[in-house]
């Protein structure tokens, strides 16, 4: 059976875009892309039954963005990956990520 686990948009520790600011749906996706690269960096690409998503939801104020992770449990290795995930969330944007959140928000211009 597939789960989901929610992660956030952004590292624990930094700030994230609003919704309903300005340019919100752009640089939400932005961030949420740079920290899914950012996972990917600290645990590795996902194995059989794992993914990292930006999952779209819906709420009174608009639409927010947050990363999550999708295990499957006929997969164990996926479901181990996803809490370890959880469990280890990094606090702060790594100096690649604060790259990416450069290069990616330019590129969304």
């Amino acid at each position: 059976m597939r789960e989901e686990i929610y992660l956030g948009p952004v590292p624990i520790e930094e700030d994230c875009s609003q919704v309903g600011s300005i340019g919100y749906l752009e640089r939400s996706r932005v961030e949420c892309r740079a920290f899914i690269n950012q996972l990917r960096r600290q645990f590795g690409e996902p194995p059989m039954g794992g993914i990292l998503k930006i999952m779209e939801c819906p709420h009174d104020f608009g639409t927010y963005h947050e990363v999550i992770a999708i295990f499957d449990d006929v997969y164990p290795d996926s479901m181990r990956w996803a809490f370890e995930v959880e469990e280890n969330l990094p606090m702060k944007w790594d100096e690649q990520a604060l790259i990416d959140l450069t290069i990616l928000t330019i590129a969304s211009k």
